[in-house]
Order: C-alpha cells, then structure tokens, then sequence
C-alpha cells in the first residue's frame, strides 16, 4: 500500500524482496512424508512386519501399552483390524487397503485323445460285445455257457446288478470281450455305460416272455450308440416257447430280423442246454469281421472306465477296457479328476497281467482317488502332468460352480431390485413424512408375522446316507432317488454317499442328521453294528436292489401321516323332530327311517342340511 513503508534489499542472486512493515513472515512447514502401508484383513505379525518393511520386534514394541496380551502373541498369530492401524499409525506411518490382485487367465493344461492314426499302424483287434436284455432272460446263464463257468449261482437274488468284463476265446481261437450289463430297471445308466463302449450288441430276449421293458430300453440303448445288434431268441427249449412272436414284437421298435427282410440276424438258442451257442458266436465273429474292427497298439494309452469300487487289500480299483495304445505297468493315467500310476493289471480271473492291449477288459490298481464308471481314462507323459490336470479340471468344476451361483445372486438381486421399486412406486404421490410413516407400518406388519414361523411344526424328512460296492451301484441308488416327486409331503434328502463297506464316520454323520443308512452289496462290522444300535440310526444292508427300493418305500410311508378315510356304514332320513322328556330335561329326538345299510349307537353321526353340516357327535 502507498502509506506503507517499503525498504528494498539486493540479494545476490538479483532477486528483489519486498517486505511490508507490520507484518511478519509466515515460517511454510515442510511436507512431511509418510510411508504408506498397505494392510489386509486377517495379517499376521510377521506379515505386517514385511509390509512395513520392519523386523517383527519392531510390531510387538508398537503394540505396547495396547490391550493386545504381547505373551500370548507370536510371529504367525493372526491380529485383529484395530490393532493392524494402531501399530502402522503408531510407527509414523499411513495405511491403506490393498487392492484385491486381479487372477490371471489359466492356461488349459487338460489331456484329448490323440488324433486319429495312420491306417498302416492299424492292427485288428477282438470285438467288445455287450449283452443286454430284460432282467431274468438269460444274459448272464448265456455267458457262463460260453465261459464254462458258473456266475449265476454266486449272485444275490439270481440276478446281475454289476456291469461285468469278461474276455471269452472261441474254439475256433477267436477272442472276443463281453461286458454282462444288468437287466434291472435301476440300472439304465450302467446299460447306457455298455452301450457307449462296444461294437456289437447281443439281444437277449426269452422266447417264453417276449420284448419286455428293459429289452424295449435296451433297444434305444443300441440306437441311440449306432451299434449293430444281433438278436439271441433265448429259452427256445421251453415248451411254451415262440421265437416267432418274439420277432414279429421286434419289428414294432424298428428291429427287422434278416427273415422279415431286414439286416438283423435272429438265433434261437437255449442258453441254458447250451443248443445253438456256435451259431450265435459264429454270427458274432462274422459281423466283427464286416466292421473290420481295428486299433493301434503303440502310443498313449486310451481307454474307458466301466467299473470302479475299493477292494480292502488293493484300494480304488477300475475295471477298464482298452481302446488304443497297451496298458502296462508304470503307466500314468488320468480320469476324471483322478489319476493313477499303475502299479497291478488283473484280468477277470483275478490273474495277474504284465500288458493289455486294444479290447482287452482288465482290472487297474494304483488309483489315488477311485474316478466315476464311464470316465475316458487318457495315459499321460508324467506324474506332474497327470497332477496338472487333475488340478485343471478340478479348477474348471470350481468355476463352472462360481458361475452357476453367481447367476443365482444376480438374479435375486434383480428381482429384489423390482420389489423395491414396485414398493416405492406405490408411495410416489407421498409427502417423505407419510412414505416414512406408511414403510414403518409395513415392516411393522412383516416382522411380526415372524415369530409363529418358528412355531410351526417342522417339515417331514427323511435324511441318507448311501454305500454301495461299486460307483455304477450307487448311481443307480442316486438316480432311483432322483426320481422321488413327493418332497411336498416327505423330503428325501441324501447327506453323504460313497463306495465300500459302513464305517463309523457313516453312522455319526446319520446321527448328526438323524437319518437312515442304506447299504447294497456291502457289509458292516460288529463294532459298527453295535454303534448304529446304540445311537439309534437304523442300517438298512441289501444284496438285492428291488428288496433295498421296497424297504426305502417302506421307510418314506413310515414318516407320513395317517391317511384319514370316512367310511360311510348307513344313511338315515329325518321324518319329524320331537321332544322327550328325560327327568326334569326335555331332550329333542329326530325320528328317522334308515335308507340305507346300518346305524350303530358306537358309531359317529352326522346331520346334514342341504350341503351344510348341522350336527356331528354320538
């Protein structure tokens, strides 16, 4: 200003400064600079320690004087959110919340097939052929004719409830591999399994019984795998028998014998007398030589699971047909999401094997988890590469997982979303006051519906726990559950299932949820016995299938309610009413003649006008 008096100065750098008398300069504090410390939840000290770029005697000085117990506290206990800030802004620093670390796209490290090889390093090979039928026509009776052995007598209830593997060499020489699927209803998905993994399919059906479901199923199995079929026309010994009706039923599901004009071959035979069996296996290998079946017998390993269960003395073992390359010992295999290295080859004997090569059934031990009947089993380099994909599929279930749940939130979040805009639409033409009034009104209204929910008697369960011998059986058992549409009256819940014997971990986890224990083909210990008695978990161990679906409808109907059914035992017609006088009392009396069968003082009555129920008592 003018009247201010201003005294210059010369600096030696040729600046001027000009000084206003009166007031005196501002000292500028100089920025201070903080160390930024990014933190997350749940750090540990020694965590914090790095992030601060400190020793950990640094962090326990800072958490003096804090209620932090420094004695109980080491360099991996995990400290709380509060004290992570008091020991960063106590050490003169400034924190910050670390960013979450985007994941990086996986690289797919997933074992294929091979390409398909060169026809001149094609050797042929023996035909997988794969008898189906209706349950109880003769399947497994027509293989021990061919084999020279006895499986029937072994099987519970006289009937196969396994998909069985069995290598059958003609006197002719040829060899050929049979896969005995079963002919019960429970087991589509194992006969679908046969289907998928042969070349020609043998039809049995009993002469006696004709085309039945299971053959009908059986049929569409065949169609639905493009496999040609040859029809055996078992039982053809019976009396009562007619092959001839059997083959005019076929021509209804598009099976057209070679007599009707089609291309199927139809042998009669008597599985069980052993009449006709070379026609039949003569049929076979020369339909097998029309599909000029081949394979390559070097390179990796292809294959496919048919089986799989857990034996006590070898652990999870497979039993799997070779569709190219040899299988030997040293093998790495993956499954699924499991994989092997092979330490023993068996075939169906029970003999040990040093290689099996293209078609051959036999059975793998050296599986570290038993992987899922109808798995495509692919031989790796390496045993790190086998883990790598392992942890590549494993990794793509989980994120196929993410995805499914996280289309579920999105999609409540959606449909909350348009509820509370609905609700706020309605209360649009309101002041802030009354909208605010009018909302706590509501909830008011809703929250205090909630306590006689609690109240309300629990809804019917019926929890399980499933153990079965092999996968196929269990998938059978899970598929005949699946299959269950009354939850509205009953849920039927399963809380664990698995393959191979009961154990105790099975009957804790029935008695956690109160539930029942459903075993097939499996046994239970004494000791596991004793405690399923004691803590009052029922153990239900079959042999048979249709005996374990029978006591499981049992079961279910156990823990409905009775069903209330009026009886109607006589109907009767009032005439007139009157007045009876009984003591000081005038009681009224209806005058009624029956129309209809009995009245019976014991019984209840009921007066009805019209559609209305004026009166009901004795």
């Amino acid at each position: 200003p003018p009247e201010a008096s201003v005294c210059s100065r010369l600096v030696s750098d040729g600046v001027m400064c000009l000084q206003v008398k009166g007031h005196k300069p501002q000292a500028v504090k100089p920025k201070v600079y903080k160390q930024e410390v990014e933190i997350t939840q749940k750090m540990t000290v020694a965590a914090l320690a790095k992030a601060m770029n400190k020793d950990v005697d640094h962090v326990f000085e800072a958490l003096l004087n804090s209620p932090v117990d420094l004695d109980s506290l080491d360099q991996d206990s995990v400290l709380e959110e509060r004290s992570i800030k008091e020991v960063v802004t106590r050490s003169g620093m400034k924190f910050k919340w670390a960013k979450l670390s985007e994941t990086r796209k996986r690289v797919n490290r997933d074992a294929h097939r091979r390409p398909p090889a060169d026809a001149s390093c094609l050797v042929s090979r023996p035909p997988v052929v794969t008898i189906m039928g209706h349950v109880d026509h003769g399947k497994t009776t027509l293989l021990d004719s061919l084999r020279k052995s006895q499986i029937v007598s072994t099987e519970a209830g006289g009937i196969t409830q396994h998909i069985g593997a069995f290598l059958v060499e003609l006197p002719s020489g040829e060899k050929i591999t049979f896969l005995d699927t079963p002919g019960h209803a429970a087991f589509s998905s194992m006969r679908a399994r046969g289907a998928n993994a042969t070349d020609i399919i043998i039809l049995v059906v009993a002469a006696d019984d004709g085309v039945m479901n299971q053959t009908v199923e059986s049929i569409q199995h065949a169609k639905r795998a493009g496999v040609p079929m040859i029809v055996a026309v078992n039982k053809c010994d019976k009396p009562q028998a007619d092959p001839q009706r059997v083959k005019r039923e076929l021509l209804a599901h598009d099976v057209v014998c070679e007599e009707f004009g089609g291309d199927v071959q139809a042998i009669h035979i008597s599985a069980l007398k052993g009449d006709n069996l070379l026609a039949l296996t003569e049929a076979t290998a020369a339909l097998a030589e029309v599909l000029e079946l081949k394979a390559e017998p070097s390179g990796l390993v292809e294959g496919l699971v048919i089986e799989s269960r857990t034996d006590r003395g070898k652990g999870p073992v497979t039993t799997a047909i070779v569709q190219r390359g040899t299988l030997r010992h040293g093998c790495v295999l993956v499954a699924g999401k499991s994989w092997a290295k092979v330490r023993l080859l068996f075939d169906e004997n029970g003999r040990a094997l040093t290689e099996a090569g293209p078609s051959c059934a036999v059975e793998v031990v050296g599986w570290k988890e038993l992987p899922s009947a109808g798995e495509l089993i692919l031989e790796v380099e390496s045993e790190q590469r086998a883990r790598e994909v392992v942890e590549w599929r494993n990794y793509e279930e989980e994120e196929m997982k993410l995805e499914e749940e996280r289309s579920a939130i999105e999609l409540k979040q959606t449909q909350h979303l348009q509820e509370y805009r609905k609700e706020r639409a309605e209360l649009a033409h309101l002041s802030w006051r009354q909208k605010k009034a009018a909302l706590y009104r509501a909830y008011k209204a809703k929250f205090s519906g909630r306590p006689s929910e609690r109240t309300e008697d629990e809804e019917l369960s019926l929890p399980l726990v499933i153990k079965g011998d092999v996968d196929g059986s269990v998938e059978a058992i899970l598929n005949i559950l699946d299959s269950y549409d009354a939850h509205q009256q009953c849920e039927l819940d399963v809380v664990h299932f698995g393959i191979g014997d009961v154990s105790e971990n099975d009957v804790n986890m029935a008695e956690t949820f109160k539930g029942s224990i459903y075993g097939f083909n499996v046994r239970a210990s004494k000791t596991v016995q004793q405690l399923a008695t004691k803590k009052g978990v029922p153990l239900r161990l079959h042999t048979v299938i249709y005996k374990l679906i029978d006591q499981l409808k049992d079961d279910l109907s156990s823990k409905l309610p009775p069903h209330v059914v009026e009886n109607i035992l006589g109907e009767a017609t009032v005439l007139a009413m009157f007045e009876v006088s009984v003591g000081k009392k005038k009681v009224p009396v209806a005058g009624c003649r029956v129309q209809k069968g009995l009245l019976d003082r014991r019984h209840k009555f009921r007066l009805i006008r019209g559609q209305d129920t004026i009166w009901e008592g004795e």
